[in-house]
């Protein structure tokens, strides 16, 4: 039988590194117990945690007063890993929070074993979606360039050597694949040496 999405997330859960960011108290050990129980990996910090353990995969943060003034530094890196806020109580102050740390899903106090795995599967989901968008849109960012790249190097080529377009791309083409080498790497040689030319 097929292995599911949701089969898959919960097997990767046995292997997930969590990291609990809250108080010693009723919701702070019922936290490490259910996450316990489900087989992650658990440690836990308080009041901070300005570094996280290596491979950490997921971080469970109690939103409150005494946290709100901490900025952790691993906030907001490329490779920070997703964001539970857990939270007492609804205001202003509290939603801006939520929201600047990017969140997914939250976790209520008191916090009980219903609807915790659900807030970890949502944002580990959305979380992985979210960072193949954003290689799928840093690809696209470096093709584009490329082609900038290119373009520029065969309107050199059209001008120096009094050819056609196509021509100069052919010119570029076959340098590429003699050097073996990629064609935008050749182009932004031809774009360098004429700079320096120019200069």
């Amino acid at each position: 039988m097929p292995s599911t999405p949701s089969r898959s997330l919960l097997k990767d859960l046995r292997k997930l590194k969590v990291a609990i960011i809250h108080p010693p108290d009723a919701d702070g050990d019922e936290l490490v117990a259910q996450l316990a129980r489900i087989g992650c990996m658990v440690q836990v910090f308080w009041p901070e945690a300005q570094v996280l353990p290596p491979e950490c995969g997921l971080v469970l943060l109690a939103v409150r007063p005494e946290t709100l003034s901490i900025t952790y530094s691993w906030i907001g890196t490329t490779d920070a890993p997703p964001i539970i806020p857990v939270i007492t109580f609804e205001n202003p102050v509290t939603l801006e929070a939520v929201l600047q740390l990017g969140a997914f899903a939250t976790i209520a106090s008191p916090v009980r074993a219903f609807g915790l795995l659900t807030a970890i599967a949502v944002t580990l989901s959305q979380s992985r979606a979210m960072r193949l968008r954003e290689k799928y849109i840093d690809r696209l960012e470096k093709k584009s360039a490329d082609q900038r790249v290119i373009h520029k190097a065969i309107l050199i080529l059209m001008e120096t050597r009094s050819v056609s377009e196509e021509q100069a791309y052919q010119l570029l083409r076959s340098q590429a694949m003699s050097r073996r080498e990629h064609i935008e790497v050749i182009a932004g040689q031809i774009l360098r040496a004429q700079a320096v030319l120019s200069f």
